[in-house]
Order: structure tokens, then C-alpha cells, then sequence
């Protein structure tokens, strides 16, 4: 079984996260709840809800991993940008061909962790102005090599099956939106 991270940092984009890390469940994957804080509880953006994470990235080795998803939300990507730790995995993971999934603004923390550069992406236009390094194209998803972004809170379950997409089969691929009435 494949196995993904998501980092959750306080602030997070509840419908980006929560989307994935569904899309995942119902794929098989196992998604592992990463908190950046120093509290298992991570508090989404507008206090909607709180997430229970099932690590602390302080205490976790994230090694074993076929994917890194980095949901937005604000300031949950600001937050994520400033972890030096979540810096040093998206740059580990890159630079080992293994997905980096970043949605709204948080393809920054790309830019922060000094890696892809040249590439194409999406995100959110908020933050198109800080990608200057990166070969802005738009649209809802955007893979290039290992990278996956997306634009934003709206096309978060377009986003997580992308992900889907790389860490599953087709056949899981096509039950989950089977499942979901996506196609």
C-alpha cells in the first residue's frame, strides 16, 4: 500500500485537506495526519473545525512516504512556510521523484524550500505574484513531473484525485469517482 503525509498546520483549508485525505481513504492509501505544531489538534482557517492529526512532525520520520500534500488555507500556508522541517521534506521529497502535492497557497513553501523552479503550476491568485520562479500556467491542476498543484478550495477533490491517480491503480481510480459521482 502506498502511503502519503499531510502536513496540517494551524489555519489549513478544511475542504482542501479533508478532501484528500478522504479521496485517499477511499483509494486504499493511507494517509498519515501530520501536525507541524506542538498539538496533535490542528485548528482549520475560520475556526470551522479542528483535525485531529495522528503525529507530530517533531516526532515523525516521514521517510517511508510516496507522497507529500500540503493543503492551503490562510494562514495555514504561511504557517507551512515558515516550518523548517516541512521546508527540508518537500525539498527531500522533490529531489527524490517522489510527489509533492501543494493546492492554493501553498506552492509558496515550493519556492521557500528552493525547489522545482521553472516548473508549471497552479495556485491560488493570491499568491501568483510570489511564484515569479515558476511557470504560472493556471487552471484547477497542474502536474509536472512529480509536482501536483492546485488552483484552490474549489477544485480540491479534481486536486486529490490527481493524487489519487499517481499513488493508485486505474481500476481504484475509476471506483473512487465511481463512488463519489465524479464521473
Amino acid at each position: 500500500m502506498n502511503k502519503a503525509y499531510i502536513l496540517l498546520a494551524e489555519g489549513f483549508e478544511v475542504i482542501e485537506a479533508l478532501a484528500t485525505i478522504d479521496v485517499m481513504q477511499r483509494g486504499g492509501v493511507e494517509c498519515i495526519r501530520v501536525a507541524i505544531g506542538n498539538e496533535l489538534n490542528v485548528k482549520s482557517s475560520h475556526n470551522i473545525i479542528e483535525c485531529r492529526a495522528d503525529i507530530l512532525l517533531r516526532d515523525a520520520d516521514l521517510a517511508d512516504g510516496a507522497a507529500l500534500i500540503l493543503p492551503g488555507g490562510n494562514p495555514g500556508y504561511i504557517n507551512l512556510g515558515k516550518c523548517e522541517q516541512v521546508r527540508e521534506w518537500v525539498r527531500r521529497y522533490y529531489d527524490e521523484g517522489r510527489i509533492v502535492a501543494a493546492i492554493c497557497g501553498a506552492p509558496t513553501v515550493l519556492a521557500l524550500s528552493d525547489v522545482a523552479r521553472g516548473s508549471r503550476i497552479t495556485c491560488h491568485s493570491s499568491v501568483r505574484e510570489q511564484m515569479t520562479d515558476y511557470n504560472v500556467v493556471g487552471g484547477n491542476v497542474v502536474e509536472d513531473s512529480n509536482l501536483i498543484t492546485g488552483a484552490g478550495a474549489g477544485v480540491s477533490v479534481e486536486f486529490a484525485l490527481a493524487v489519487a491517480a499517481r499513488l493508485t491503480d486505474t481500476e481504484t481510480l475509476a471506483r473512487i469517482k465511481r463512488g463519489m459521482e465524479v464521473e
